[in-house]
């Protein structure tokens, strides 16, 4: 461990991510009324039954006795036969790709802007009233490493493919309303289609950038009563002066970390179900779990619609992770004095880890002295 003179350099960026702990836990609560409203979308759009069975409806063309009863039991799914190789062609009509892109176009793109829209407001609201967080001792012109070269690059493959993923993934869901008529459609059919093979190869980077957080950091990253206290005292962010103990990470930064890793896998996994259709099948399984403990949701579900229902949670969980990403880069950059060092050149000021990180600070010291002796 090495201490190093560091001249007037000015430090910005790695610890309120704790301010997001409340927001974090808001934003879950509205993904889960979210998914809720999702779950409950016609229990038809989830069936693996045609839905003409669960309303008495014939089941095939041969016993219906009119015109208008004919286009009622197409228009929801009754299953003919074709002499094509993909059996699903002999659904006509399958109704819940109607209610897929209701819902998407409605409540998921509807919530989902308000929720992008409350993390903007929260951060601006935050700034506004608490400014810049400032090292309270000012800069000791010492400096000790916090994140080695892997530590580094393993955040910045993380942050950067998933700003690409984020930006992509929120052109599919808003842009035909925001770019479209500013590019004209011409230009936005460009940029889409190339933002789609860089969601499509970009998601590879982001997978394995959390594979590596994981590894790196779990270790320090598994909750204990020292995070009650920093939740409590709201980790010193909202009063001057105010520094709980800490070591490597605090509560705050545990909240990102667990929602990076659980919400970051989450959203790979239904990643690969849209990347590869029709060969993973994770809903119905899981549904048979919540079932278990008094859920009744449908789990005979046709490949289709598990892809279906793929691309609705891979929206929502990615909204929501947008924006709790929102609260992290605003403390890491603009937010706080001394942090973003810790994610550039890895090393900080010293009095920025004696008041965020004291634990940490005591136990590098430690080590150096040990390692020195």
């Amino acid at each position: 461990m090495h201490f190093n003179q560091m001249g007037d350099s000015k430090m910005n960026r790695s610890r309120l991510t704790r301010m997001t702990g409340g927001l974090v836990l808001g934003l879950f609560l509205l993904f889960t009324g979210v998914m809720f409203a999702a779950g409950q979308a016609p229990a038809a759009a989830q069936s693996n039954t045609p839905v003409a069975t669960s309303q008495g409806l014939p089941t095939h063309l041969g016993a219906v006795g009119s015109t208008s009863e004919m286009w009622r039991a197409v228009r929801h799914g009754i299953q003919g036969t074709t002499g094509l190789p993909d059996p699903k062609a002999g659904t006509l009509v399958q109704s819940e790709g109607d209610n897929l892109r209701a819902f998407r176009n409605g409540p998921l793109s509807l919530w989902g802007g308000w929720i992008l829209l409350a993390a903007v407001v929260a951060v601006a609201l935050f700034f506004a009233l608490r400014g810049r967080i400032r090292i309270d001792a000012g800069l000791s012109g010492r400096t000790i490493e916090r994140f080695n070269a892997l530590e580094r690059f393993t955040h910045w493959l993380t942050a950067v493919s998933f700003i690409v993923l984020a930006l992509t993934g929120l052109n599919l869901l808003y842009g035909k309303i925001v770019l479209k008529p500013i590019l004209g459609a011409s230009a936005f059919a460009s940029l889409t289609a190339w933002g789609k093979y860089a969601h499509n190869y970009i998601a590879f980077a982001f997978m394995l950038g959390i594979v590596l957080m994981f590894v790196l950091w779990l270790r320090h990253n598994i909750p204990n009563l020292r995070d009650l206290k920093w939740l409590a005292m709201g980790g010193g962010l909202f009063s001057k002066g105010v520094h709980p103990p800490a070591a490597k990470f605090n509560a705050g930064q545990k909240i990102i970390f667990w929602a990076v890793i659980l919400g970051g896998g989450s959203i790979s996994f239904s990643g690969l179900c849209l990347l590869f259709p029709y060969e993973l099948f994770p809903f119905a399984g899981t549904f048979k779990i919540l079932n278990a403990v008094g859920f009744d949701l449908p789990t005979m579900l046709t490949p289709l619609q598990e892809t279906q229902l793929a691309l609705l949670w891979h929206g929502m969980v990615a909204l929501i992770l947008i924006a709790v990403i929102i609260g992290h880069i605003y403390i890491g950059s603009l937010g706080m004095e001394g942090a973003l060092d810790a994610m550039t050149s890895g090393q900080v000021d010293e009095n920025w880890a004696h008041e965020h990180h004291s634990i940490w600070l005591d136990e590098a010291r430690a080590k150096a002295s040990g390692a020195d002796d």
